[in-house]
């Protein structure tokens, strides 16, 4: 489980787009839940046609403001799941599932947990590398996305 883009500016809008290549040896996928990674704010998903969308949200620790409102909420996942076996996605075939969302403002790698179900089986790519590890070591990495420092002077842009 990839992103298509792997580095984005701190503090702006970044297109998450998940790569889905494969099922679950053989079998099609029939949801893909992501997690929204602490600091990304603001996650909205792209709808699929053919799939259900569900939000969750959750109480901020720290709240933040946008747009001049305090924020106490955001969301925490994004679970796509397939309306009937004909929806899933066969395992030959390739898609993509998109969420848009605002970077953090520091620097440094960003992790995306993504739960892959299929109709048999399951593949968690939620693994984290401990310091001085490589991802490419673990079996079940998580998507991951390098957060590069912003432009600075707290520009804001959409």
């Amino acid at each position: 489980m990839v992103l298509e883009y792997q580095v984005a500016p701190a503090g702006a809008s970044y297109k998450a787009t998940f790569k889905v290549g494969h099922g679950c040896a053989g079998s099609p996928t029939r949801q893909i839940a992501v997690d929204i990674p602490a600091g990304m704010r603001g996650a909205r998903p792209m709808p699929k046609p053919g799939w259900t969308l569900e939000v969750q949200r959750e109480k901020l620790a720290q709240p933040y403001t946008s747009h001049g409102r305090t924020v106490t909420d955001d969301v925490v996942r994004v679970t796509w799941t397939a309306k009937t076996p004909e929806d899933m996605l066969p395992n030959a075939h390739y898609d993509e599932f998109v969420l848009v969302a605002t970077t953090p403002e520091k620097a440094g790698p960003v992790y995306w947990p993504v739960r892959q179900a299929c109709a048999e089986g399951k593949n968690d790519w939620t693994d984290v590398p401990p310091p001085g590890q490589k991802l490419s070591d673990l079996k079940s990495p998580a998507a991951l996305l390098e957060i590069l420092p912003g432009a600075g002077g707290g520009a804001h842009q959409h």
